[in-house]
Order: C-alpha cells, then structure tokens, then sequence
C-alpha cells in the first residue's frame, strides 16, 4: 500500500520552513506522495457545510506543491482536490504543467466539483451544472496538453488556434483522480480518470463507497480492478496517526493510498511526528 500524507498546505505548512522540513522528512522517511486540499475563499462567518473557520490560511496547490518540488526529488505531488468548476481550465492547465515539468513528473491531478455555495458565489461562478463544467474543463487541458493542434469546443468553454508549451512531462498527461462521495463522483471516475478519492472516511463509509465504485465501473464497462483507490481515514480521535491494523483494514477492502491528515498536528514538530509514526507503522508494513 501506498502511504501519504495530506495538508501540504495548510496548517503548520503554510510556514516555508516547516513545509521544507515536513516534504524533506516525509521523503526520506519513503512515504509515496503529499497532498494538499483547496479552498480559494472560505465563508465569514463559518456556515455548514464550510468544513473551516474563515481564517485558517490555505496556500494555493499549485504554488505549494511546487515549493515542494524544489526541496525535493522523488516524492509525489498530490491535489487532493482542486475545485475545477472554478478555475479557468487553460490557465490551471498552464500552472499544473509548469509544476509537472519542475518536479520532472511528479504531479497527480486530482479533482473535485466544489460544494460551498458562498465560495463559488464570491468567485463569479455559478454553482450549478458545477459536474458537466468540470467534465468539459478538463477535456479542454487535455487536448491543450496533448493534442497536436489543440482544439476544444463545449457548451460551457471553446477555444482553438492556440497553443501551450511547455507541456506536462508525464505522457499522455498526469494521472488524474476525482474525488467525491457521490454516484455522479463514481461515476466521473470510472469514466475518466485512473483513480478515486475519498476523504475522511472510516472503514465502512469506504466499503460502501467501493461497492458504488464497482456499480459504476459495471454501467461504463470499465474493470474495477483498473481503478486506484485512494482514502483520507477520518482522523483517529485518540491518537495522531493511523495504527497497523486499521491501516490493514483499509488494505483488506481493496485501498491502494492511504492520505493520512492528523488535524491535531498543529505545529512544525507534531506533523513531523506525524510523519515518524507513518514511517514506523506503515511504510513497507501494510
């Protein structure tokens, strides 16, 4: 199993010096990949289903994930996700290619649809159709990242004439992964990406969002087993990291990834212990 960890840009990492210290320490200890999450803007004051207080600073994925890169050589670069509905598809598709040629093709593009009303409200972008944007925005990045003559024309973004270089390093384009608890989400990836996301779940959330996944790989003929599995475990409330057997329990189902967030971690030193305990626990061992 692959082991991650999760919050690469928010929290104690929005420090430069402790985000170099925790990529560094999280490389060296063998763990397969840092992820980080996305919210542009947050409401004020916090209102459901806002999973954050307003002030809680979150750098930007991209410009993160890419000052990790620089202090790093091998570990991967995780978003976990990035709110596609809101983003211009061929800027984001400018800015992720330049992190993929910088980290010499570390970059998993992992996606999501948004959820938070107020946020897309702030950001001028409708909140509605949010799946059928995000399916066209990305079909619009991969043809401006593989296409001879890029060229895309959809309902809802159109552009031709023009290209983008450099392009990403990783051919075709970067592993692509969706996120989301939803059938349309299991859907989404079945149909377009290599892998899934799910987020703060225990053991049964993951196994019934499993068997929604089977469900969708049967309606688009695609086998499940193609499909890589990646899960943030709901944190633990009585310790910092995930244990072995629990560890185990998310192996046994069928996950490929675990992303471990420990929230308690509120400190340079905490995520660092954070990341010696993933070492000791789970890497090599589950």
């Amino acid at each position: 199993m692959k082991i991650a960890l999760f919050a690469a840009n928010f929290g104690p990492c929005v420090d430069p010096e402790t985000l170099v210290r925790v990529a560094r320490a999280a490389e060296a200890a063998g763990l397969e990949s840092v992820w980080t999450g996305e919210h542009v803007v947050l409401p004020d004051p916090q209102v459901p289903p806002s999973p954050l207080p307003p002030d809680v600073p979150i750098l930007d994925p991209a410009v993160a994930l890419t000052f990790v890169a620089a202090h790093t050589t091998r570990i991967r670069l995780g978003t976990g996700i990035i709110i596609l509905p809101q983003r211009n598809p061929l800027v984001l598709a400018k800015e992720l290619a330049s992190l993929d040629v910088l980290s010499r093709g570390r970059l998993v593009f992992g996606i999501g649809v948004g959820y938070l009303k107020p946020e897309f409200d702030a950001l001028n972008v409708p909140f509605d159709h949010k799946g059928a944007r995000t399916e066209e925005y990305l079909q619009a990045m991969l043809a401006v990242w593989t296409m001879e003559k890029p060229a895309f024309r959809g309902r809802y973004f159109a552009f031709d004439g023009v290209r983008a270089e450099p392009r990403p390093v990783q051919r075709p384009h970067p592993e692509i992964v969706f996120g989301g608890h939803t059938p349309e989400a299991f859907r989404r990836a079945a149909r377009l990406a290599r892998g899934w996301y799910g987020f703060a779940l225990d053991v049964e959330k993951t196994s019934l969002c499993l068997d929604g996944l089977r469900a969708a790989c049967r309606e688009v003929g695609r086998p499940f087993e193609d499909l890589e599995i990646s899960v943030t475990p709901a944190p633990a409330r009585d310790r910092p990291v995930l244990d072995r057997d629990a560890a185990c329990r998310f192996a046994d189902l069928g996950v490929h990834r675990l992303i471990v967030f420990s929230p308690r971690a509120v400190d340079a030193d905490a995520v660092l212990g954070v990341v010696d305990g993933l070492e000791r626990e789970l890497v090599g061992k589950v």
